[in-house]
């Protein structure tokens, strides 16, 4: 399937983030995509990570906390009280005899995740419903939770194929010396380049959109190390999902080689030499994300806690570095390390923009250096986020004669439905809620969160005082 401008010289892209959702996926997330397309007809969709809630209790068979571990053997103590909420019920797997007739009632770890795969399957078609219906092309790249459901992203890939539009190119070709050479413009699932050709039909590529697979988690420690951290992270998942490992996972030096090696690829196939202006979309933001911030002082409002190296250290949006509409809504989930990877991008020449998700609160665009930064929020709602009506999907669009003049603003759930959501008590305890104590601070920072909180101190300090001021005046 070949992309290419419109006649008009445009070129349009619906970046989705974070739907993060189980194998029925909420209605409201299929609504927002689908309004969206309507209202963007875009000529492109990229799934830039996080489209599977890999912790959910439907895949708490076959959960994987990390790559490597066995198959639903290390599960969290809050996927176990959903799932007893919920009424799912772990069964463990059996491997039969290969030697004696199989017995039906016995589950087989092959027929768990049998059973995996089909959910991620009818997940995949319920978000996809929308995007296939509007007969739109669409790319994925991946994020640090959807493995967790136990399907790994070259298997992943394998189904994303399955359905009509899907520009995921194939695995790489084998070594073995009579395979096919691999496509130059693929490097591995997640990480691939799609060409964007000018509108006259002559085949030249005016701009490249580009998926990078940025990982999911560190892993420096030791086995045994691993395996002294999992208490506390079972008990408590969500502050020490970082910390029981060495914090976010990283594009592979390989991947990051490559933004250089494809840019090299497209100059040859043009002819000219020259590298072909670029967007980069990918799941974890790099450290370079903080340099469109500002450090402020703790107190100041809405500003929001650094995580891990950025730790006891509060930001704000620098306005002299980002568009307006951006947002802060928390802290920058970026890895502990910095491989580099932008720095590759601006030496490569070519790339303009780096956009990615995982952090479902902000949708900020910043610009430094000679490139722009930027997020969409999350359009799921089955997972923690912005309010209802700020929750949705980016859109951009390209002008073939110079590509890095995009625009682009965010379509939202109040802008394309209205102001709540069908399960807007969820969505306002996701919005608010509190894991530790960065999140506690962020929230107190926010101006009205605090008012409300002083306003209930006040009241429950004057109902505690007021029997003793009664007490006071009778004496």
């Amino acid at each position: 399937m070949t992309l290419r401008f419109r006649e008009d010289g445009t070129f349009r892209v619906l970046q989705m983030a974070d739907i993060q959702d189980k194998p029925e996926v909420d209605p409201d997330t299929i609504r927002l995509i689908r309004e969206a397309i309507r209202k963007a007809d875009p000529d492109l969709v990229v799934l830039t990570g996080d489209q599977i809630r890999g912790y959910d209790p439907a895949y708490i068979d076959t959960f994987l906390r990390r790559r490597g571990e066995q198959p639903g053997a290390r599960v969290r103590v809050v996927t176990e009280i959903e799932a007893k909420l919920r009424g799912v019920k772990r069964r463990i797997a059996e491997r039969r005899n290969p030697d004696v007739p199989p017995v039906d009632d016995v589950i087989t770890a092959a027929d768990l995740m049998d059973e995996t795969r089909a959910k991620v399957r009818r997940t995949f078609a319920a978000f996809l419903g929308p995007v296939i219906d509007a007969g739109v092309p669409f790319a994925a790249t991946y994020g640090n939770h959807d493995f967790q459901c136990g399907i790994l992203a070259e298997e992943q890939d394998d189904i994303y194929r399955e359905f009509p539009g899907c520009l995921n190119p194939p695995a790489p070709a084998s070594d073995e010396p009579d395979a096919p050479r691999p496509d130059p413009l693929a490097f591995e699932p997640g990480t691939f380049a799609m060409p964007v050709e000018s509108s006259d039909g002559s085949g030249h590529i005016a701009m490249s959109v580009m998926m990078v697979n940025s990982g999911d988690y560190a892993d420096k420690d030791t086995p045994a190390e691993r395996d002294a951290q999992y208490p506390l992270y079972a008990t408590n998942p969500r502050g020490l999902d970082l910390a029981d490992s060495d914090g976010y996972g990283t594009p592979s030096p390989e991947a990051i080689a490559w933004l250089a090696d494809v840019q090299h690829e497209l100059a040859a196939r043009n002819g000219d030499g020259k590298p072909v202006p670029a967007i980069a979309f990918q799941h974890i933001p790099p450290q370079e994300f903080y340099d469109v911030l500002k450090e402020v002082p703790a107190w100041t409002p809405n500003a929001v806690e650094g995580s891990r190296t950025f730790s006891g250290r509060c930001f704000v949006l620098d306005e002299s570095k980002c568009r307006p509409g951006s947002r802060l809504g928390e802290g920058i989930g970026c890895a502990d390390e910095n491989v580099g990877e932008v720095d590759a991008m601006r030496d490569a020449g070519g790339y303009f923009a780096l956009f990615c998700g995982h952090d479902h609160k902000n949708s900020f665009v910043g610009h430094d250096d000679g490139i722009d930064l930027g997020y969409a929020p999350t359009c799921g709602f089955e997972c923690y986020g912005p309010k209802s009506r700020l929750r949705g999907i980016r859109l951009f669009e390209f002008h073939e004669d110079h590509p890095a003049t995009y625009t682009t603003r965010m379509l939202t759930w109040g802008e394309l439905v209205g102001r709540y959501s069908h399960n807007e008590l969820r969505v306002w305890f996701e919005d608010h809620c509190i894991t530790d104590g960065v999140s506690a601070r962020d929230q107190l920072r926010r101006p009205a969160v605090f008012a409300t909180t002083a306003a209930l101190a006040g009241a429950l300090l004057y109902a505690i005082t007021l029997p003793l001021r009664h007490l006071l005046r009778r004496r």
